[in-house]
């Protein structure tokens, strides 16, 4: 069962987490390319800036982003910006996510994300975790895959290995880090492929973080995944 309120709690703790290492950087540093193809690291943080208040308009039944010109248009917009502005922006978006969490609501209720998207309001709270984890990593300051919260992991592996599930286009396959076993792709009509592999890169494997060098693969070729 989701805890909507422990992940509000863990998304505090990452945002603090992600706070404290952007506060060692200079303008300079912020400007530079992030590990996301395109992007800087002040893209990454006005993207995480604008997902917040984005998540409390899903909260609030508002859509999402007005558009997806507009959302692409504002975060080139914000980029730009010195490192106390970014700063100030991710801090104070986080707040007002966090209060629209607090206000008295039914956490079973169907809310609506992006391009359709539907989920209850209980994971709201870990689609934010998910955000602020991955896009740590992303901007390529120290804070890696294995830095992640072991829960995280696991738990965000399981959430891509299930939206994976039944995928057309992936192979049958099984994900095992050895202790733990996965199932996705197509039903398993042929022969699964199996991979194995630590849990960080299995999960930067399912998340478009790692091309899956470091992962065993029996059964045929590594799977290839569509976007997220």
């Amino acid at each position: 069962m989701i805890d909507h309120a422990h992940d509000l709690a863990s998304v505090r703790d990452a945002t603090e987490r992600l706070l404290t290492a952007v506060g060692k950087l200079d303008n300079a540093s912020v400007t530079e390319s992030s590990r996301l193809p395109g992007w800087s690291r002040g893209h990454v943080l006005a993207h995480l800036a604008r997902n917040a208040d984005a998540l409390v308009n899903v909260l609030e039944g508002r859509p999402m982003y007005a558009s997806a010109e507009a959302r692409d248009a504002d975060i080139e917009r914000d980029a730009p910006r010195s490192l106390d502005v970014q700063l100030a922006d991710v801090r104070e978006s986080a707040a007002r996510f966090q209060d629209a969490s607090a206000a008295p609501a039914d956490w079973s209720r169907t809310v609506e994300l992006r391009n359709g998207v539907t989920d209850t309001a209980s994971r709201v709270p870990f689609r934010r975790w998910i955000e602020v984890e991955l896009h740590h990593v992303d901007l390529g300051i120290g804070y890696e895959l294995e830095d992640l919260p072991t829960e995280f992991t696991r738990r965000e592996t399981d959430f891509l290995a299930a939206r994976f599930a039944g995928h057309p286009d992936v192979a049958p396959t099984r994900l095992t880090d050895g202790t733990r076993t996965w199932r996705t792709g197509r039903e398993a009509d042929t022969a699964e492929v199996t991979v194995t592999g630590p849990p960080a890169d299995l999960l930067g494997w399912l998340a478009g973080r790692r091309k899956g060098s470091a992962l065993t693969v029996e059964g045929g070729p590594l799977p290839t995944l569509p976007p997220l």
